[in-house]
């Protein structure tokens, strides 16, 4: 069985009004937290162990360095990161990626990435249009976010990956069209798309909580996801997952791993983890976990996963993607559940059942949580 490693890096310069992940700007901490993430890959190494990875045919397949924004650490730290994953977790990476910003990215930085193992790049440029990105609190402009994809294939990373935004206050279609074939111009080999998202304890939604801004209506939303789906298709992408599209054999493999119920260690400050039977999640707070690393503990709470909590967890993440939820991979109660809930939604073409999978269908996309909620065991 194969394995991931994601490795949390919560440091940015700004926090995005939209941001719910866990991220700080205390940069003073930076080295000190790079230190830590190496000695609890060390303390950590015997787990890899428990994935199953214990021979020469179950080993490392990919690492993710995530945010906050990685590409604010320095070169030297993200370079003896990967050189302990090396040690503590064998294995030959099919794909190695690192989150950026469009401002940090210079010729020089790209090509250091490259010499060190870094063969995919993800990065966030949410909008081609300036005045959003300046509501959205990013640090970067629209030019250099064009720039910087020319900047990363220039020195030879093909595999690049963006993300885009849509559904901002008072968007027009039209609008949301001129991003996306923006991003088609640029080629990049895989986009990831999301509306915009009004988490609570969020800037974003403190301004709509206080009426200084209104979300986007359901219609204008639709149409915009509709037109995405439809414009990406003509472009040669594959609509692999709800939010995700790719070039022919650029699916981003990390991430299928957690749809497809693959073993991975969440390396960081509120990182997660998973081997199938638990899952796990590392404190959220960076002082706290420099302090119970260098201490010799490993500061993370565990829950056990169940049957029906792993059932569940299938019919939320497997049938997000293309491939769907494979009923062969549950037991003979749960596929019987599975098929006695999908039923009416077989009929009512927004699921359909071929080879054993159920899998959603284009309809079906635009009630994806609807129709998760339906098969899930309570």
């Amino acid at each position: 069985m194969k394995t991931g490693i994601y490795i949390h890096i919560p440091f940015c310069k700004s926090r995005c009004i939209y941001c719910g992940f866990y991220s700080s700007t205390l940069f003073g901490l930076q080295h000190d937290y790079a230190a830590a993430l190496i000695k609890e890959m060390h303390m950590r190494s015997s787990e890899f162990k428990e994935l199953g990875c214990i021979d020469n045919t179950n080993m490392v397949d990919t690492i993710y360095i995530g945010g906050g924004t990685p590409s604010t650490l320095p070169l030297s730290d993200i370079q003896e990161i990967l050189n302990t994953v090396s040690e503590c977790f064998p294995g030959n990476p099919r794909e190695v990626t690192i989150e950026v910003n469009p401002d940090d990215i210079t010729p020089e930085f790209v090509n250091r990435l490259r010499s060190i193992g870094i063969n995919r790049i993800s990065m966030g440029i949410q909008t081609f249009d300036d005045s959003r990105l300046q509501f959205l609190h990013r640090r970067h402009t629209s030019s250099q976010a064009i720039d910087a994809v020319r900047i990363i294939k220039d020195a030879g990373i093909e595999n690049i990956s963006i993300d885009l935004i849509f559904g901002f206050p008072n968007q027009t279609l039209d609008e949301w069209e001129s991003d996306v074939q923006t991003a088609v111009s640029l080629a990049p080999t895989h986009i990831s798309a999301y509306s915009l998202m009004y988490e609570e304890g969020t800037t974003l939604y403190r301004m709509m909580s206080e009426g200084k801004i209104t979300q986007i209506d359901d219609e204008t939303s639709l149409a915009m996801y509709k037109y995405l789906m439809d414009a990406l298709k003509a472009a040669g992408y594959e609509h692999y997952e709800i939010s995700n599209f790719a070039k022919p054999g650029y699916r981003s493999i990390h991430n299928s791993s957690y749809w497809h119920n693959v073993p991975y260690l969440g390396i960081g400050a509120s990182a997660h983890s998973y081997n199938i039977g638990t899952r796990s999640w590392n404190i959220t707070d960076i002082r706290q976990y420099i302090k119970a690393i260098n201490n010799g503990m490993l500061p993370s709470e565990s829950e056990t996963i169940d049957a029906t909590t792993h059932y569940n967890d299938l019919v939320t993440t497997a049938l997000r993607t293309s491939d769907g939820m494979n009923l062969d991979s549950i037991s003979p109660t749960f596929r019987q559940y599975a098929l006695q809930c999908a039923d009416i939604h077989i009929k009512n073409g927004l699921l359909k059942h071929t080879d054993n999978r159920l899998q959603l269908t284009r309809e079906g996309l635009f009630v994806s949580d609807m129709i998760m909620s339906d098969l899930i065991k309570i």
